[in-house]
């Protein structure tokens, strides 16, 4: 299962693995627009990311990281909310993996600058189903349980990458003469 925290809308996507290949289940969203008291909408997280939990019986829970902002309010209440939905999972026993949300477009797209609708697209071309443009946070979640997905089937995933020879050499020293 895959989570896009926010505290006005969070998205959850949910695939389903078998034999290294991924099924679109569910996506879709809480909203949270109409709750004004900030701590109501914490709640709220936690209680629906534990009903979620409930209903899809997840292994794992990919979650988006909060990512540098200029506005360190709006930091602080998106690291709450993620916090609410980690809270959930690991009440129910579920491990945690995060995610950069640049890391997750790259995964899908193979670009991490990529707009939400292009992640959007190649999902519903990857995971052969059709979405609403209305539901980009949702369909983040879902390229953060793809992305996990990926992760957890990429034999290469535990290899560090070298970006110049030197890097390579020392990384590498017994495939030097």
């Amino acid at each position: 299962m895959g989570i896009d925290p926010g505290t006005n809308i969070l998205g959850f996507g949910v695939i389903l693995v078998d034999r290294r290949k991924a099924h679109y289940v569910d996506m879709g969203v809480v909203d949270l627009r109409r709750c004004k008291d900030h701590f109501v909408k914490l709640k709220v997280i936690f209680e629906q990311v534990g009903m979620l939990i409930e209903r899809y019986s997840p292994d794992d829970l990919a979650i988006e990281s909060p990512f540098y902002g200029k506005n360190v309010q709006v930091m602080l209440k998106l690291g709450r909310a993620q916090g609410m939905a980690i809270a959930a999972a690991l009440s129910r026993g579920i491990p945690i993996f995060e995610y950069a949300p640049r890391k997750a477009k790259m995964a899908i797209t193979g670009v991490g600058a990529a707009s939400k609708e292009q992640v959007s697209l190649i999902l519903q071309k990857t995971l052969q189903v059709d979405f609403e443009e209305r539901f980009l946070d949702a369909s983040d979640a879902l390229a953060i349980a793809m992305c996990h997905f990926y992760q957890l089937t990429n034999p290469l995933s535990s290899v560090t990458a070298s970006t110049d020879w030197k890097s390579f050499i020392e990384s590498n020293p017994e495939r030097v003469r």
